[in-house]
């Protein structure tokens, strides 16, 4: 088997790369089989090298291939190129695997004795007033800030996938976040100014 020449190898990593970031930026469902085409097959045979036997090689595959589709927006190809970047997802679902493995079930009867203590009441109730403090601190957030707050906290997204969807440039995003926890340290800490 003939080693491709380093520009060639370079140029497919760099498509890879922009494979990713479409699925990213668009949810592009093309360029989503395409990396799924290339990386499926590497990821499973990397995961059998690895010890795991053909069925959880499969389903690590499967979860792998799902972490790329949802977790794309927040590639950055300046901190690693796509193939780095989805062993690494394979190596840690591995790892996830392995440690549930590891983890035994409970039985029915085992499953009264393994349950939480409850939580103490004055904890429920400083859990309570911390709650109600930091929604009133929210409440004191600027518009542009607390939107943005909103989408990373209740909508789980970067600030990157904010800097898309919101059309700001990510540097100002970032700047934002920057000023909104700054008021809301000031608010919780009971400095109005």
């Amino acid at each position: 088997m003939q080693r491709p020449e380093p520009r060639q190898a370079a140029d497919g990593a760099r498509e890879l790369d922009d494979l990713v970031q479409r699925v990213g930026r668009n949810r592009d469902r093309e360029a989503f089989v395409r990396l799924y085409r290339h990386f499926a097959p590497r990821v499973k045979a990397y995961l059998l090298r690895l010890g795991a036997d053909d069925g959880a090689a499969e389903e690590t595959t499967q979860e792998t291939m799902l972490s790329l589709w949802r977790r794309a927006e927040s590639f950055d190809p300046t901190q690693a190129g796509a193939g780095t970047w989805v062993f690494t997802i394979a190596r840690n679902r591995r790892i996830d695997l392995i440690r549930r493995e590891r983890r035994p079930e409970p039985d029915n009867g085992q499953i009264e004795l393994m349950a939480d203590p409850a939580e103490p009441v004055d904890q429920t109730i400083a859990a309570g007033q911390r709650d109600s403090r930091v929604r009133a601190a929210l409440e004191t957030l600027p518009q542009a800030q607390a939107a943005l707050i909103q989408m990373a906290y209740y909508e789980d997204l970067t600030q990157t996938a904010i800097a898309d969807r919101t059309g700001l440039p990510l540097g100002t995003v970032k700047s934002r976040f920057r000023l909104a926890f700054a008021r809301l340290k000031r608010a919780l800490e009971g400095d109005p100014s």
